[in-house]
């Protein structure tokens, strides 16, 4: 039986990040240096099959640094943490390393920054995630407000309009992220951004392939977990830049096919925490079904490497 023909377009830049690739690399490289087990706190990167991956390694997964014994190394996520933390595992005298992203770090530099100017926060981010509750735990309580939609905005309470900064989460939808923005400046004209936006190369360029992508295809896949903010961010995009079905999948058994039957053309990203393998998985499900035809749709070239930290670098 002749399978029926389809192009098949494929987002570049998709897939890992350099803060993602260096987290993983720190888990590998602090198992590798002290052992199993090294305890991570929160899932490194939001990715089951890359936690699953460091698990069998001999990585332990845990939500609070309580739960982790003193004498073994805790590894902090790529999303960064509260200072309490590092505070904490610093009193207990554990060895710790931090895989925080330095495109996060940076955010949190900027908001200490401007606390110490006198400034108050507002941050733009999605409430509960650990990147935005790492930011905000970075100053003490109210020093930093969350707003998450321009609607939040009007409400928000501040100490002084005229002394007043945002930061941004990394992962958030550029162009949403622009309508907040520009409601914080239509109701505070003299807040304070950051000096380059705080949303990173990797989740812009993302959204960007996704957008050039979408023109082209009937449906589109966003390989990636149901809580990576950025995967779900580039689902929101596809959709917004008229793909009609854009759907978020983790691996290829969740592909949904009776949904996209008929289709001739598909678009194909993945979020910055996934594997390539996963995306290669996606597309061996295709090519089982379809006579398939791979066409790359490049918008941006990334070559950014980001460091290990010196301990890790450092015999044992």
């Amino acid at each position: 039986m002749t399978k029926p023909p389809l192009t098949l377009y494929l987002a570049a830049p998709r897939g890992f990040c350099a803060g993602v690739d260096r987290a993983i690399k720190i888990v590998e490289m602090a198992l590798g240096k002290w052992g199993a087990p090294v305890y991570v706190r929160h899932e490194i990167v939001h990715n089951k099959y890359v936690v699953d991956d460091l698990r069998a390694k001999g990585a332990v997964f845990v939500e609070e640094l309580d739960e982790c014994p003193d004498d073994r190394p805790v590894i902090f996520s790529a999303h960064g943490v509260p200072k309490s933390v590092p505070a904490e595992a610093a009193s207990r005298q554990m060895v710790y390393v931090d895989a925080t992203c330095p495109l996060v770090s940076k955010v949190h530099i900027e908001a200490e920054r401007h606390a110490a100017n006198g400034l108050q926060i507002i941050m733009i981010g999605h409430a509960g995630h650990p990147e935005t509750v790492g930011t905000m735990g970075q100053l003490p309580d109210g020093d930093v407000l969350l707003v998450e939609t321009p609607e939040d905005v009007a409400h928000v309470k501040v100490r002084d309009p005229a002394r007043l900064a945002f930061v941004t989460q990394t992962t958030l939808s550029v162009d949403d992220t622009a309508d907040i923005v520009t409601a914080l400046q239509t109701r505070f004209p003299d807040i304070t951004g950051p000096h380059k936006e705080d949303i990173c190369y990797a989740t812009t360029n993302r959204q960007e392939a996704v957008k050039a992508m979408a023109e082209k295809a009937e449906a589109m896949l966003v390989v990636g977990a149901p809580n990576s903010s950025n995967s779900k961010r580039l689902v929101e995009v596809g959709a917004r830049a008229g793909c009609s079905y854009s759907q978020l999948v983790q691996r290829a058994a969740d592909i949904d096919w009776r949904a996209l039957e008929g289709i001739t053309t598909m678009g194909i990203t993945a979020g910055a925490s996934a594997p390539e393998v996963l995306i290669n998985e996606v597309i061996d499900a295709f090519r089982d079904r379809y006579d398939v035809t791979v066409e790359q749709v490049e918008t941006a070239q990334e070559n950014v490497e980001f460091k290990v930290p010196r301990v890790l670098r450092e015999p044992a």
